[in-house]
């Protein structure tokens, strides 16, 4: 099978699309003939050399988090799952991965995928399992957003933003969208309530919110003090800076920055396309590369700008 995989710790041109054993499912396990994959920042940092410690040095090393297919092997014990089914799903971020999602087929945990939701194709599919179901967790359980509550969405273009947006929205926030000018309209068309542009407005100009959901990871403090009395913060953009934020609001109760690792089991994931099903959460996709230009699809990322999700096409 094709798979890409990270040759040497580095730039995006360290990425190359190899030959590679295709897999077979274990106990537990399914196999899924990718169709999408998305580029996420964890596939980023582990390329640029930022998970040595947790993934080891060794190389090469597949690439890729998430993806939308077809299940065509299924190892012993699994229930719940047949072949032909259409699914989504995650491969675990902290294990190192000989082959990973982007890739024509992945093995995966079968309590790590779920059923596609249904009216949407892989490649829309593929744009929400990492950054719907982070924005998911981090509103729903992290923070425990209530209807009424003000909601900033920090870096809301982005693919977690952009799915937050819509998210909080739907769970009855009063959503104030951060991001560059150039998105308002298409923002407040996911159903954010004002749009404001990080360009011309410091974080003193706004405020304040009873909940602010991060995907930056810089200058956290400046936007804590933007929370109201009992407000609650949390990130899924980590940094060096951003771990030291966050132990430093410790102090702070309720105010203290928060973080998880998004790590969605197949009940996320459910919830997840429900809202998708329900028309709660849409897809928003900037761009799709074919895996041969993985490369272009990382660097595309690390440019930054865009509004929404890069987008493997692995196979259709």
């Amino acid at each position: 099978m094709k798979a890409a995989q990270i040759m040497s710790f580095g730039t995006p041109d360290v990425l190359r699309v190899t030959e590679t054993e295709t897999p077979a499912p274990g106990a537990g396990e399914v196999l899924v003939a990718v169709e999408a994959s998305s580029v996420n920042g964890h596939d980023t940092m582990v390329r640029a050399g930022g998970f040595k410690l947790v993934l080891g040095r060794k190389v090469p090393i597949g690439t890729g988090l998430d993806f939308a297919g077809v299940v065509v092997g299924i190892g012993t014990g699994v229930a719940g799952f047949r072949a032909g089914d259409r699914v989504w799903g995650m491969v675990h971020p902290r294990r190192r991965h000989t082959t990973a999602a982007a890739a024509e087929y992945v093995v995966v945990a079968a309590d790590r995928i779920g059923l596609a939701p249904a009216g949407v194709s892989a490649i829309e599919a593929a744009s929400l399992v990492v950054a719907g179901s982070t924005a998911l967790i981090a509103l729903r359980e992290s923070v425990g957003l209530a209807g009424g509550e003000r909601v900033l969405v920090r870096g809301a273009a982005g693919g977690v933003g952009t799915a937050a947006v819509q998210l909080a929205h739907a769970m009855g926030g009063h959503v104030t969208a951060l991001a560059r000018g150039r998105h308002a309209a298409a923002l407040r068309d996911l159903g954010a309530d004002e749009v404001v542009d990080y360009g011309t407005t410091t974080a003193e100009e706004i405020g304040p919110f009873d909940v602010i959901l991060d995907t930056v990871g810089s200058e956290l403090n400046c936007y804590r003090s933007r929370l109201a009395k009992g407000g609650r913060m949390v990130t899924v953009g980590l940094s060096a800076p951003a771990l030291a934020a966050i132990a430093a609001s410790a102090i702070h109760g309720s105010r203290r920055i928060r973080t998880f690792s998004a790590n969605p089991g197949s009940a996320v994931l459910g919830d997840t396309a429900g809202h998708v099903t329900s028309g709660a959460l849409r897809p928003v996709v900037h761009s799709v590369y074919p895996l041969t230009d993985i490369a272009a699809a990382h660097q595309a990322f690390e440019h930054g700008g865009v509004l929404g999700k890069h987008v493997l096409a692995v196979s259709s």
